[in-house]
């Protein structure tokens, strides 16, 4: 609609009483205003009355157009935006089905909190992008004859009815992004160990366009916004994840945002069984004190790409159900734990460490589109795996239903029989979940080159061999010193650590 004011006929509307108004048209806002009493003597002849009608009559109705620049993503408030984004994330919702032909994909259901994969981070915010109409309301001025006098009533289109075409989530935290060699006292020929570099880092994830207002630059306005709220927090990088093969994703960030290729991890789903899985060999279990675990991690992990420096947060989450120690059994910290320093100490001859997050608790995914005899084979697997336990039956869970599950982060190990010790661990976290009614998965995400990843048990079908990180540098000057250069060029490393915070 152009700048100025146009006639609206409005023969066809019901003539109802203006407080009957919400009622015959709930999506008008009306806001009545005393303008001023007219004569039926006015010269205008727009507002002459008519008194056809014994109570009041319209005569006449303007709409008020101003042009508006497009609006600009905005923060997200759950009262108000809550609901219209989980339609959205219902709309735009499809799981990595790949190169499938079965038509079956992947649904995740965020529980009534969309901020529920960032909510956890130290800093994190979501942006929401409205429409146009939706934040641009046509104003229709009303005369209204009365008995008395003649009123305005300037009627808002489009607020209560508020439409979000687009969301994107981001968090910044500190990470390691390399290490430094610190100087050497003299007299130190050993050397002192590596320092850790940590950089400010903003991860954006969960953007989300619909699908009618797509190829419109929606998805570049709300990255560029979310970028500027990282610089604004000091990031100095900011990265995102993605399939492989989501080329739409993928053009945006690297093709149009300047993001480049970075990593490539690997997701690793395990079903959960009905039957419990024995520890390998004669490999032992322990669970750690959060204040060892946290030890123990700042330790090995004081060189591994993304480690969060606030792993404390992490380990203390309610969501973190604890960390636990593999260790060969008969060895001295199999009989009795007595610290991490004697652990590191004098180590055995292997082991592995790992902790497990709830995510059930944040998330349930659903698979959707499976063939009646998919299911049917499924439910068939489950049937014999619960009336013949003993057998050990590889039973497909129930995943088209709603589930949740838990996810192995902070994986790490030492020694020959390290992987072994690894599969140990996803026993008892198999074990783990298959007591919490609902989890029905067990993953993992590490590093492609991980030297552990040939002991964590997964389903190809289930799993992501190859996702996508891509990286891009947010700040001019490169922080702590220029001690590690441009991130974005490190070659990659063997491990990584993901935060289970933003799985």
């Amino acid at each position: 609609m152009g700048v100025g004011r146009v006639s609206v006929d409005l023969a066809c509307v019901p003539l109802v009483p203006p407080a009957c108004m919400p009622v015959f048209y709930p999506n008008l806002q009306l806001v009545f205003r005393a303008r001023a009493a007219f004569s039926s003597s006015s010269s205008d002849p727009a507002i002459q009355p008519d008194r056809s009608h014994p109570l009041f009559r319209v005569v006449t109705t303007r709409a008020a157009s101003h042009p508006r620049a497009p609006p600009r993503p905005g923060e997200y408030e759950a009262g108000r935006d809550r609901e219209v984004v989980e339609n959205l994330e219902r709309m735009c919702e499809v799981g990595p089905s790949g190169g499938d032909s079965s038509g079956m994909s992947l649904f995740t259901d965020l529980l009534g909190d969309p901020l529920c994969r960032v909510r956890h981070s130290p800093n994190f915010l979501m942006l929401v992008r409205p429409s146009p109409s939706s934040v641009s309301p046509v104003l229709l001025v009303f005369v209204i004859e009365l008995h008395w006098s003649v009123q305005v009533a300037e009627i808002a289109i489009g607020p209560e009815s508020r439409e979000i075409v687009g969301v994107i989530r981001g968090c910044v935290k500190f990470v390691t992004c390399g290490t430094k060699n610190p100087r050497c006292a003299a007299g130190d020929l050993d050397g002192a160990s590596p320092v850790p570099i940590y950089a400010k880092v903003a991860y954006l994830l969960g953007l989300r366009v619909s699908p009618f207002h797509r190829r419109k630059g929606i998805g570049l306005k709300l990255v560029e916004r979310m970028e500027e709220w990282c610089k604004e927090k000091g990031a100095e990088y900011a990265y995102m994840a993605t399939e492989k093969d989501n080329e739409p994703s993928i053009q945006l960030f690297t093709g149009r945002c300047g993001y480049s290729k970075f990593r490539t991890p690997a997701i690793l789903v395990q079903p959960v069984f009905a039957h419990r899985l024995p520890l390998p060999g004669a490999s032992v279990v322990l669970p750690l004190p959060t204040a060892d675990a946290e030890a123990l991690y700042r330790r090995w992990f004081a060189g591994i790409e993304f480690f969060p420096r606030d792993i404390d947060a992490v380990l203390r989450n309610p969501l973190s159900l604890g960390t636990f120690l593999a260790v060969p059994g008969g060895c001295a910290a199999a009989g009795r734990w007595q610290g991490v320093e004697a652990f590191l100490a004098a180590p055995p001859p292997a082991w592995a460490v790992a902790s497990v997050w709830n995510s059930k608790a944040l998330f349930r995914l659903e698979v959707r589109g499976a063939a009646r005899w998919r299911r049917a084979l499924a439910q068939a697997t489950r049937t014999i795996d619960r009336a013949l336990p003993w057998l050990r039956i590889p039973s497909v869970p129930d995943l088209f239903s709603p589930f949740g599950l838990y996810l192995v982060y902070g994986l790490a190990g030492d020694g020959p029989a390290a992987p072994s010790l690894t599969r140990a661990l996803f026993h008892h976290a198999h074990n783990m979940a298959r007591a919490d009614a609902g989890c029905r998965v067990v993953a993992a995400e590490v590093a492609a080159c991980e030297p552990l990843r040939r002991g964590i048990p997964h389903w190809r079908r289930l799993s992501c061999a190859e996702d996508l990180w891509c990286v891009k540098r947010l700040a001019g000057e490169y922080g702590e010193g220029g001690a590690l250069g441009d991130w974005t060029k490190a070659p990659p490393p063997a491990s990584i650590f993901v935060d289970p915070r933003e799985f």
